[in-house]
């Protein structure tokens, strides 16, 4: 039995496959379903970790592909790994660094071995494998690790799909066989076949057959258009074990994550609230805001009437707007801590209607406000 990761599955929607569950990890309780604010470089952007505590985060994700390369997964170690490292004491998920070998490392050359690449920051030459995404992923000591996978790009042709599928799979099982904590980080693998649903199944199999603690649907919400995603979504989660994790990564917009909750899937993280923070937009109950905008420039009142967090509770929109057009950091902390308690409030509310078998009820009220 695994021990590192307890799933329990609370209560099904009575009317979609939305799902509550809770996830037991050696460093807490997730509530499900999740979302995961990203911290990149063991570090949520603009934020204190006690701050990101307080928008209601559960579990923060931290890059490997970044960590790898700077300060190095060795340093990270010798630190006792990176909750101590970070001074995060909550759940900690590390992605495979594979998505970011494809997309920021410069001069791929994609083998069976692995992917050889140069890195973003000095241009020095360097190998990503399974067995080295493990090894760093052992150095950080995170709760869940993701096994390394490539991400094929949305418009390739079936041929090259079927085939980097394939290749993800035995890839896994070198991940399976080099990880050397399995009593304590819980490995997920992750399902690939782009968007041809006899490739998805094919990969399903293989993966479940491995019995590992959770699963990720990849490959989805990198550019394709939005009925493409929904369509993955209305068979995919159902190719994964009912008792295990879902999870799809890279969404956090409202929309994408309602309908991922309303198919089945339990956990799922993006950039989107700490990137557009740093431009100056919010996510509020009736819609986005831009504070930049010269309405704001005399708007005394708060971000958003409906958050409770301490931006909303303490400044206005127009005090907001003047310390982004100041250019002082500040703006950036608190329209980053609002965005993530704007999703970590959505996340509850999903929570609470499931359990009330209103789930629909919710989605319905919140899209008439936030995109009506």
């Amino acid at each position: 039995m695994n021990t590192s990761l307890i799933y329990e599955l609370l209560y099904k929607d009575k009317r979609t496959k939305a799902r509550r569950g809770r996830i037991t990890t050696p460093h807490g309780v997730i509530e499900t379903p999740v979302f995961m604010p990203v911290g990149t470089q063991a570090t949520v952007k603009a934020m204190k970790p006690e701050d990101v505590e307080k928008t209601g985060a559960q579990i923060i994700l931290a890059n490997t592909y970044h960590l790898f390369l700077r300060p190095g997964s060795d340093i990270v170690r010798e630190a006792g790994g990176l909750h101590r490292f970070m001074n995060w004491n909550k759940p900690i998920l590390t992605d495979s660094g594979g998505f970011q070998v494809f997309s920021l490392g410069h001069m791929n050359k994609i083998t069976e071995e692995g992917v050889r690449f140069s890195s973003h920051i000095d241009g020095s030459r360097h190998m990503l494998s399974p067995e080295k995404s493990m090894e760093v992923q052992n150095d950080l000591g995170s709760d869940i690790m993701m096994a390394f996978d490539e991400c094929a790009p949305p418009n390739a042709t079936r041929k090259y799909i079927e085939s980097s599928q394939e290749m993800t799979t035995r890839w896994l099982k070198r991940c399976v066989a080099a990880h050397k904590n399995p009593d304590r980080q819980a490995l997920f693998g992750i399902m690939q076949g782009g968007f041809f649903r006899d490739l998805r199944e094919k990969s399903a199999s293989a993966i479940t057959a491995l019995d590992l603690p959770g699963y990720a649907i990849g490959g989805i919400s990198v550019g394709e258009p939005k009925e493409e995603y929904v369509g993955v979504l209305e068979y995919a989660p159902d190719l994964l074990p009912e008792n295990k994790p879902r999870y799809v990564m890279g969404i956090g917009t409202p929309d994408y994550i309602f309908e991922a909750v309303e198919h089945g899937v339990d956990m799922f993280d993006c950039v989107e609230p700490t990137r557009i923070a740093r431009h100056g937009v919010a996510m509020t109950s009736h819609g986005r805001v831009n504070i930049k905008n010269a309405k704001y420039q005399r708007d005394f009142g708060p971000l958003d009437p409906e958050c409770d967090c301490y931006a909303c509770r303490n400044y206005s929109r127009a005090y907001l707007r003047h310390l982004f057009k100041a250019g002082e950091t500040m703006s950036h902390m608190l329209l980053t801590e609002h965005n993530l308690r704007f999703l970590s409030k959505l996340s509850e509310d999903i929570r609470r209607s499931i359990e009330e078998d209103r789930f629909l009820e919710l989605k319905e009220e919140f899209y008439s406000k936030y995109y009506g």
